[in-house]
């Protein structure tokens, strides 16, 4: 229990003496005084995270009081008490800014119940306060948390090109807070009074993809009932986000990029193009450039859509964010659970900071709240963290694969990259290993050499 001071003010001075003492039960440091004036002077005197106030005082109306407590350090704790027990005071002590109300008679039981109420959503409102501040200050941007340099080399590229008509490109893992961005370039620029409208292009069947995207008129296909208007028109003087855009088949990938050359989208099932005014951006956690060796995506829309290009780095790559991001879940979904959760044990952290994190910020929340709804105490311990937090085994490039969705093109050219590092990037003897002459590596690579090997 973190110990806290308490002031009980009531001018039957037995009476604030008896709130203090319950105070002093629960492990708080407290006293009394019996009136406003030496209330007042109490509270100048040393801070104070706790006011219990009778409404009914002598020399100035306890309502009044409470908005002097307030005005002089709005994050005070109020509880406030009467013998008058009626609905319109209780009314009136909340509206002055009171966190709770406590009528008279009383069980000394329930008072130190209210009491430490009182003091957890203090708690939780300062926590929160911090993490939102921290935020600003480390660079955060509209939800994204953290002051890595990595981060803020990210925060830095929004907010210079937030505000351009330039179609942008979000690369990343998936987890990684790509949609995060998405929205933030899109609260940055002139269009944040318009929509923001995300679409999943992995999510939506490919033979209904189409109609999503551009709309439909009636009878264009089976249950087209009445004309549609697709995400392009919804997002009309806003953004439009397309997530995954890497799984768009080769058909639609055309199709998209006459709408970002012409500005206009033709319904499925209409002769004419209707003229649409929206900035695109979109997102994929695949290589595109490999995609486009590949054949598999168009190099004229990825060159169309990569007018901007902004890397999201995996969480493993900014490990000053770890924390952080922790601490922030942890407030929200503590606040959420009605949970009283300070903080993080000693070995939790060292727990977080040593995990690799494959799923990314997505995998750290899932974590996070995981814990927060196992955990029965002050701190979250490494128990309650997850199992994989205790599995140190690196991942097989296999599993890495899998996790980031490569195609088959992408994991070749991994696989042939860990052989060159552990050939000395000598091109011949990889060849050799991998099956293939020197030329398929040398179009592959080129003359850069092969990054150092993590083992």
């Amino acid at each position: 229990m973190t110990t806290a001071h308490v002031l009980a003010i009531d001018d039957d001075a037995a009476m604030a003496e008896l709130v203090a003492d319950v105070a002093r039960d629960q492990g708080h440091l407290a006293h009394s005084v019996s009136n406003a004036a030496a209330a007042m002077s109490a509270l100048e005197a040393q801070p104070v995270d706790l006011v219990v106030t009778d409404v009914r005082m002598p020399d100035v109306d306890g309502i009044e009081l409470i908005g002097r407590i307030l005005a002089r350090d709005k994050d005070t704790a109020v509880i406030a008490m009467t013998a008058f027990g009626s609905i319109e005071t209780a009314v009136r002590a909340v509206r002055a800014g009171a966190s709770d109300y406590l009528a008279k008679p009383f069980e000394p039981a329930e008072l130190a119940l209210r009491m430490e109420s009182a003091l957890a959503r203090r708690a939780m409102g300062l926590e929160l306060s911090r993490l939102r501040s921290r935020a600003v200050e480390g660079g955060a941007l509209h939800g994204m948390v953290g002051s890595s340099p990595a981060l803020r080399n990210v925060a830095a590229l929004i907010e210079r090109v937030a505000d351009t008509t330039a179609t942008v490109l979000v690369t990343g893992p998936s987890g990684s807070g790509k949609e995060l961005v998405a929205r933030a370039l899109h609260q940055g620029s002139r269009r944040r009074e318009g929509d923001f409208v995300a679409v999943n292009c992995a999510a939506i069947p490919a033979a209904l993809l189409e109609a999503e995207l551009f709309g439909a008129r009636k009878g264009a296909f089976t249950d087209a009932r009445v004309d549609r208007a697709g995400m392009f028109q919804a997002a009309d003087g806003g953004t439009l986000f397309l997530d995954e855009i890497g799984e768009l088949a080769l058909p639609l990938q055309a199709k998209l990029l006459r709408v970002l050359q012409e500005r206009e989208v033709r319904p499925v099932g209409s002769t004419t193009a209707e003229p649409v005014d929206v900035r695109v951006v979109a997102a994929s956690n695949r290589d595109l450039r490999a995609a486009v060796a590949d054949r598999c995506f168009r190099e004229d829309l990825f060159y169309r859509l990569a007018v901007i290009e902004i890397a999201v780095p995996p969480l493993r790559d900014r490990a000053a964010d770890i924390v952080p991001l922790a601490e922030h879940f942890l407030t929200t979904m503590a606040v959420r659970t009605q949970k009283t959760i300070r903080g993080f044990s000693a070995a939790a952290v060292r727990l977080l900071l040593a995990h690799d994190w494959p799923g990314n910020v997505r995998e750290l929340e899932n974590a996070i709240e995981r814990a927060v709804a196992l955990c029965d105490s002050e701190r979250i311990g490494v128990d309650e963290l997850p199992p994989a937090l205790h599995d140190r085994r690196p991942r097989t490039l296999l599993e890495d694969a899998a996790e980031r969705l490569m195609t088959l093109g992408e994991l070749e050219r991994a696989y042939a990259k860990l052989v060159l590092q552990r050939t000395g990037g000598n091109k011949l003897r990889a060849a050799a290993v991998l099956g293939v002459d020197r030329r398929t590596l040398q179009r592959w690579f080129g003359d850069e050499d092969p990054p150092p090997s993590r083992e």
